[in-house]
Formats: structure tokens, C-alpha cells, sequence
């Protein structure tokens, strides 16, 4: 049976959907599979974004019908009716899931009293326990506690079971006491989490519907940018200008030309603030001579028309509150970020009585991942700073404080790109790879590495400038702990200057790479799949030996096989040899290791094939660590697992250097440049581990 965790609050506008992220994020880290629903939806008409946002989150499985238990029309008919048909509806869910997040009612028909009971009623009905979210914005928190004991007397009246307490929305200087209120008040466990303006900022999207606007210029992807200020622009553009803050949304007359034009430059001019968006009321549009002039400009500034007037246009626009929603990334980076820093999850888990079971899904070792570079944060240089994707994954991984992030490029265009997309970059450093006393630094230092080649500083000089020479140089230099790249380039690109400038570690002739690969149930580690072509027995003994030590440093066991078309005595053949050869070598270099090979991949994986074949063996059956004979066998190999059994491949991941430098595909996806980033952190604490025992 599905733990359930009720999360509700005595009133609406409490930010609940904060909480409820984060405990389904939480729990994605801890069990298999999770399930979420909702007990009352908003309407039967429009779709519930709460629950839309919930259903995004990797490691959920449903669909938004599954989902719903009743509407507040039947809820307000036959509450006893709706009451069974929730209760009917989230036993089907909670069958096909480990931990179930149930989110409460948002208090938009119902009086509150009334809906409060109906809430505890559902949770003690569910057998779910509860969070309680309290709303403690512009409350003391002495008042906050006593909402909060009020609320919990009346739940334990309807027979629900409070186990925790999280007071939201509070003023950023209060957090502490009030955390200390709700535990010395009520004896649960209790966390505050402050107010963050960004969160209840509405996008340029929801401003257009809110003034039954159409977008008629710019890049329709900005409309997801929050807005963070609204101006009504009636004034002449020279006044204008001096008020304008980033993020912000001006609206003006559709015939005033001379506004809407100051805006467009001053958005695109250094200097002057970058807006969200322009909003052009009154029904009229450019003419035609504008409009050829404002695509002759080439703004990507989203410029919205709509009928209403002035006053009607301002009403619609500060009315619309903004929401925390799926399409919103930087919202749910923020959020997700309040959580982690604010409730201790590890504490929540226990009170929920939620158990962690022996299995590792793909979400767990990513979270894992995310968490261990929390730990020590590292430094780690971004050269792509061109590419959005770039810019997203590092927007998340500060929001998340996985690591401390480096971008190469143009300064003044990779902050406007960001503040365009609604990122928030303010604590990366952008550095760009012709700054000219870094540049003749690298120049230098590259020229003494390469002097036994004929190398010049002059030749250097164009050499350091490209961006993948420039990462690689900072992390020589001490400049950063790590380099990610490839999301634009070639592999050959960004780990060519790696095998020049950092080198190999001791004990090791070679580089290699593998992949983390994250089955339904446990991860493995592939090698090599991306950089030796035809390793030689020796290469293939740095190979297994490497892949071991990436594999304990992610927390992996490691047990190697050392994959052939034979296994044990069976075979013959220059292939078998020399992969017989290479498996003596790790035996002799490393006899701590536990290495079995030749042997092929049935015996290395299956444990009855392996006590046909190999009965005595201590890996055959249970290998974590795969070393493929080639680069052909490996690279198929990975990609085959990857698709077929839709397993998730980390990497590839570049083991053997001094220093951590890590590939992109071309193709990486946000996330996975988040988690790439991660895995080069956790290198890069290990090397300092070495380094300094």
C-alpha cells in the first residue's frame, strides 16, 4: 500500500503548490514511483495547474483524468457522493504507486470553515497524514503559531492527523522565529519559508489573456517571462525612459508610435532596462511603414494588442496574479530551491514515515547526483555561452546551488539573452575568452606545454581563444574545477585540448569514458563508449581500472566484467586473448578489485546463466562495471540498452584526467547538461580529496 501525504491549508493564496513540489520532488529522490492527486479540482472546464504541474515532474506516471477525484460542483451537490467517489478514484492511483501526494482544496467556492472540515475529512478518510501549510504573509509570527493551533484542533476534531507544520509566503527577516513558534506552540515539527516575489509574478503569457490581447511582434517563447512591474507609458518617451526596470511591462496607446519605438531601442540598448513585454491598448496597431521598421530592428520583445482602453488594460493587467506553473522553469527552480534550503526533508521523510527502499531508479541516482555536489560546491566552466541551452541549465543549476558556474562569451549579450528568457544568471560569472591579460596568461602557459613542439606564442594567442582551450586552460590553472562542453561542438573539440593541457592522472596512460547507465532498478557503468577505438590489453586495463574508481565515486560497488564473445576457458581467438590479458593486468595492478573475465554479457548480468558458467565467480551475475573489447561493441552496446530498454545514459563521462573535463551530445537536453555538470562537481571533489586526504 501507496504512503499518502495530505498537504492543506485553512485558506487560499498559502502557496501550498510550493509544498507540494517539493514533496513530490523529495520523494522521487526516495521511492519508485509517485503518484499525485487532487481531491477537488478547480473546474471541470479548465484544466487544474496545480495538478498540471505536479503530472510534469519526472518520476510521475498518470494521467490528468486519473487524477481528479471530484469537482466543486459535485463537492457543493452531494459532498457524502463526491466524499466516496474521491476516496474510490485515489485507491486507484495509490495501487500503482509507492508514496501518493494528495493536495487539498484552494478555497475558491466553498466557505472556508466548512472547506477546512471537508479537507480533514478526505485526509482522515484516505488515511493520509497532513502537511499543514499556513499563509504567514504580513503576520507576526506569534500570530502565524496561533493560526496554525487552530487549525490543527480543528483537524484533529475531523479525525485527520497533523505531522507537520510549514508556514509560507513569510517575511524574509522572520523565518527563524517564526520556525521556532510553530515547534515550541504546537510540538510537530515546523519550517517557514519566506516570500519571494518572483513566484507570484505573472508571465507576459497570462497579461495577454488577462486583456484578451493577441501577440502581434516578437518571439511568442518570451511570453513565458515573468513580469515584475507594470507601467502605463502616457507619458512622452524622454520621462519615460527614467523609470523603466527590468522585467518590467509597459503599456500605451496602440497610435502612439513615438513610445512604442523608444521602448523597442531602449530594450535593445546597453544601459537602459530589458523589458518583459509591451502592451499596445486601445485596438489600434502600427502601420505599415512602423511595422516594416520594427522588423526591420529585429526585437524578439513581445508586442501584445488589445481592444480594452487604458484604465481597462491596467485593471485586467494588476488584477492577474501570477502562479506557480509548469511553464515556468525559473519558478520551479526557485521553489524547489526554498524547499530544499528551508524544510528539512530528511526530518519530513521520518515524520511521514516514509521508507527508502534497496532499489536505485534513474530519478534517485539523479537527485543523488544533485545533492552530493551541493555538497562541497565546485567551480565549473561553461564555454558554450551562446547556446540557450547553456544558459537554462546553468539558470537551474545556481537556482538548485548545485555548483558555481563560469560562462565564456560576450558579457553584455549572454546577460540580455538571460534576462530575455526570464533567467536568473546574477551569480554566474561571465568571463569573455578574449580578455586580454588572461588570454597572453594561457598563450604563455600553453606555449611551455607545447615548446616540444615547436609551439609559438603567437600561435598560441589563436590557439587559447578558441572557447574549448580557454575552459580547459582555466581548470589548469586552478581557475575552475571543471569544464563541461559539447552541447555546440564536436567531442573531438572539447576533449582534444584536455588530452594536451591536463593529462592523465598518475597510474594511468590513457583516457577513457563511460557511461552511468540508469536502469529501472540500479545503475551501471559502460566502457568504453566514446574515445578509444580499439584498445590494446593494456588500454583495456586502464579502462576497467578507471571505470571502478568513476563507479565507487558515484556510489557504485564495483564488480567488473570484462565483456568478450567467450567466457572463461571456452573460447580462443586473438580477441579473447587479449581481453584474457588485459583481465590478468587488472588483477595484477589492482587485486583489490573484483574482476571476471573473459565473459560474456548473459553470464555478467544473469545469475543462473552465471552458475552454469562461471559457479565460483564473484562478479558473474552481478557485475556493475561493463568493459566492452571495443569502441564499436561498447558504442552499440550503450545505445542499444538506452532505447530498447529505455534506460537513462549519463555521459559520456571522461575518466583517467587530472582534472574533470566532460562531453555533451549535440543533442544534450537541459537536463542533461544539469546532470552533467553534477557528475564533473563530484569529480572535481574527489581529485581535492586526493589531493588534500
Amino acid at each position: 500500500m501507496a504512503r499518502s501525504i495530505y498537504v492543506t491549508s485553512p485558506e487560499g493564496d498559502s502557496g501550498k503548490s510550493i509544498v507540494a513540489l517539493g514533496l513530490v520532488d523529495l520523494l522521487t529522490r526516495t521511492v519508485q514511483r509517485v503518484g499525485v492527486f487532487r481531491p477537488v479540482a478547480r473546474s471541470t472546464t479548465v484544466r487544474d495547474y496545480v495538478l498540471e504541474l505536479l503530472l510534469r515532474q519526472d518520476g510521475v506516471d498518470l494521467t490528468y483524468d486519473e487524477c481528479v477525484g471530484a469537482s466543486y460542483e459535485q463537492v457543493l451537490d452531494d459532498p457524502e457522493a463526491a466524499l466516496a467517489q474521491i476516496v474510490q478514484r485515489y485507491h486507484d492511483v495509490e495501487r500503482r504507486c509507492d508514496a501518493v501526494v494528495v493536495v487539498g482544496t484552494d478555497y475558491t467556492d466553498v466557505a472556508g470553515p466548512t472547506e477546512l472540515a471537508y479537507n480533514a475529512r478526505i485526509a482522515a478518510n484516505l488515511g493520509a497524514p497532513v502537511v499543514l501549510v499556513v499563509n504567514g504573509s504580513g503576520r507576526a509570527p506569534v500570530v502565524v503559531a496561533q493560526v496554525a493551533e487552530v487549525v490543527v484542533h480543528e483537524m484533529h476534531a475531523n479525525h485527520a492527523q497533523v505531522v507537520a507544520v510549514i508556514a509560507n509566503r513569510c517575511a524574509a527577516g522572520a523565518v527563524d522565529k517564526v520556525r521556532q513558534a510553530l515547534s515550541m506552540d504546537l510540538g510537530l515539527p515546523g519550517w517557514a519559508i519566506p516570500e519571494n516575489p518572483l513566484l507570484m509574478a505573472p508571465t507576459m503569457r497570462q497579461l495577454t489573456e488577462a486583456v484578451g490581447g493577441r501577440l502581434i511582434a516578437g518571439d511568442e517563447e518570451l511570453l513565458s517571462r515573468e513580469v515584475l512591474d507594470v507601467m502605463v507609458g502616457a507619458m512622452s518617451i524622454e520621462h519615460l525612459l527614467d523609470r523603466l526596470t527590468d522585467g518590467s511591462v509597459v503599456i500605451t496607446p496602440g497610435d502612439r508610435s513615438d513610445v512604442l519605438l523608444g521602448l523597442l531601442m531602449a530594450h535593445q540598448a546597453e544601459g537602459f532596462a530589458s523589458l518583459a513585454g509591451i502592451i499596445l491598448n486601445g485596438g489600434f496597431l502600427p502601420t505599415p511603414s512602423m511595422t516594416r521598421l520594427i522588423e526591420g530592428l529585429g526585437s524578439r520583445l513581445p508586442i501584445v494588442s488589445t481592444d480594452l482602453g487604458t484604465f481597462r488594460s491596467a485593471s485586467a493587467v494588476g488584477d492577474t496574479r501570477g502562479r506557480l506553473s509548469a511553464d515556468s522553469q525559473r519558478k520551479v527552480d526557485t521553489a524547489l530551491s526554498l524547499f530544499e534550503q528551508h524544510v528539512d526533508g530528511a526530518a519530513l521523510l521520518a515524520a511521514l514515515d516514509v521508507e527508502r527502499p534497496e532499489v536505485v531508479t534513474p530519478l534517485m541516482f539523479e537527485y543523488a547526483l544533485l545533492a552530493r555536489a551541493r555538497e562541497d560546491r565546485q567551480h565549473v566552466v561553461l564555454p558554450e555561452g551562446e547556446d540557450d541551452r547553456i544558459l537554462r541549465a546553468a539558470s537551474t543549476l545556481l537556482q538548485r546551488g548545485v555548483a558555481q558556474i563560469t560562462i565564456l562569451g560576450d558579457e553584455a549579450s549572454i546577460r540580455a539573452r538571460a534576462t530575455e528568457l526570464g533567467l536568473d544568471l546574477e551569480e554566474a560569472a561571465v568571463l569573455s575568452p578574449h580578455d586580454p591579460v588572461l588570454l597572453e596568461r594561457f598563450a604563455t602557459e600553453y606555449t611551455a606545454l607545447r615548446a616540444h613542439k615547436g609551439m609559438t606564442v603567437e600561435r598560441a594567442r589563436e590557439i587559447v581563444s578558441s572557447v574549448s582551450y580557454f575552459g580547459t586552460m582555466m581548470v589548469k590553472l586552478g581557475l575552475a574545477d571543471g569544464m563541461v562542453s559539447g552541447a555546440a561542438h564536436t567531442t573531438a573539440h572539447t576533449i582534444k585540448p584536455s588530452f594536451e593541457i591536463i593529462k592523465t592522472t598518475p597510474g594511468v596512460s590513457n583516457v577513457s569514458s563511460c557511461f552511468l547507465m540508469c536502469l529501472e532498478d540500479r545503475v551501471l557503468v559502460y566502457a568504453d563508449c566514446a574515445v578509444i577505438p580499439d584498445p590494446t590489453a593494456e588500454q583495456l586495463a586502464d579502462i576497467a581500472i578507471s571505470s571502478a574508481g568513476t563507479a565507487e565515486q558515484f556510489g557504485i560497488e564495483p564488480r567488473i566484467a570484462m565483456l568478450s564473445y567467450s567466457t572463461g576457458a571456452s573460447g580462443s581467438g586473438a580477441d579473447v586473448e587479449k581481453v584474457r590479458e588485459a583481465t590478468a593486468l587488472v588483477r595484477s595492478r589492482r587485486p583489490d578489485l573484483s574482476v571476471e573475465g573473459p565473459i560474456q554479457y548473459d553470464a555478467a548480468v544473469d545469475a543462473s546463466v552465471a552458475h552454469t558458467k562461471l559457479p565460483d565467480s564473484a562478479v558473474a551475475g552481478r557485475a556493475t562495471v561493463f568493459v566492452f573489447p571495443d569502441l564499436n561493441t561498447g558504442n552499440n552496446t550503450y545505445k542499444a540498452v538506452q532505447r530498447s530498454a529505455g534506460a537513462v545514459a549519463i555521459g559520456p563521462v571522461l575518466q583517467g584526467l587530472r582534472k574533470p573535463v566532460n562531453d555533451l551530445s549535440r543533442g544534450a537536453l537541459v537536463s542533461d547538461i544539469v546532470n552533467t555538470v553534477a557528475i564533473t562537481a563530484i569529480q572535481a571533489q574527489a581529485d581535492q580529496q586526493r589531493q588534500h586526504p
